[in-house]
């Protein structure tokens, strides 16, 4: 049996917002309370969005709403609008006061580093005085932020599978996978490969997400098991101390660690296996313009890679 199709219909924003404050509250009646209206009011409101709709977007349980997976849909866009509006009046007042605006950033710790410090002096001279945030998350972590609005964009890992729904990927840099190690190394030679130094004591990420799975692809390709005698650490900071202070050993980025690497406090190891650059870049909503902060700071790397 087919489902009926929604319906092509415009539908009223503040609509959605009502919507919105149901899902945040978890009841009509508490949406009423957030909203200072009534319940009546709210449930009319309702009823007339899923009339438009052609769809359910909730069932009432005794403790609450149930959203439906239309209703989940619509969650996404309700809350990504509250936090456009708001963002909305934040630019407006900024403009207003002759402030910059802002940007916020999202990022997987490793591709934050290696790109953000790029592209920062170009962002800072094109909107001298902006508000940038910037937050480390995983990549299912980010996607979700960029569907709510809470970010503009992720740098993230690229071109290891296909971006999710309504995400748009765009590849920034290219950085080479090597095996970082401390002076506690001197003695290995400049390429190994990674069957040789699996008994060695090792730093690995723990996160699932695109950079565990290239660390892990590289051991399969050396045809050998990810080495047991690893501690789990998704802190650059973290993993590079452990390195540089002991006999532990990790796969970096190059760029990850260049200070280090240019100070002589850690030192890079080209892998036979690592046949491939890292491919690094930007993940960004595919129906949302981006804001001229976020165009500068993605247009730096157009003179840079």
């Amino acid at each position: 049996m087919s489902r009926p199709k929604v319906r092509s219909a415009a539908i009223d924003p503040r609509a959605v917002r009502t919507f919105g404050a149901v899902c945040r509250a978890g009841s009509i009646s508490g949406a009423a309370r957030d909203l200072a209206i009534s319940q009546p009011s709210v449930s009319n409101t309702i009823a007339r969005l899923e009339a438009r709709l052609g769809v359910t977007l909730f069932e009432r349980s005794r403790t609450g709403i149930v959203l439906t997976p239309a209703g989940l849909a619509l969650e996404r866009r309700a809350a990504a609008m509250e936090t456009l509006i708001a963002g909305a009046v934040h630019d407006v007042a900024a403009a207003h006061e002759g402030r910059a605006g802002r940007l916020r950033v999202g990022g997987t710790p490793g591709a934050l580093v290696s790109l953000l410090p790029r592209g920062l002096a170009a962002l800072e001279l094109a909107h001298p005085g902006i508000e940038l945030t910037v937050i480390e998350r995983a990549d299912q972590a980010l996607v979700e932020m960029l569907r709510k609005g809470t970010i503009d964009l992720a740098f993230v890992t690229t071109e290891i599978e296909p971006p999710p729904p309504g995400i748009r990927e765009i590849t920034l840099a290219r950085d080479s996978f090597a095996l970082i190690v401390g002076q506690a190394h001197a003695d290995l030679p400049e390429r190994v490969s990674l069957a040789d130094v699996a008994h060695l004591p090792w730093v690995l990420p723990e996160a699932g997400g695109a950079f565990r799975r290239q660390v892990d692809a590289l051991f399969i390709a050396a045809g050998i098991a990810t080495p047991r005698d690893a501690i789990r650490s998704d802190s650059l900071l973290t993993t590079k101390a452990i390195v540089r202070s002991g006999r532990r050993v990790t796969i970096l980025p190059r760029e990850v660690n260049a200070a280090e690497l240019a100070g002589g406090l850690l030192r890079a190891v080209e892998i036979a296996e690592a046949g491939s650059d890292r491919a690094i870049g930007a993940r960004l909503l595919e129906d949302l313009p981006l804001s001229p902060a976020a165009r500068s700071l993605l247009a730096a790397f157009d003179d840079t890679s």
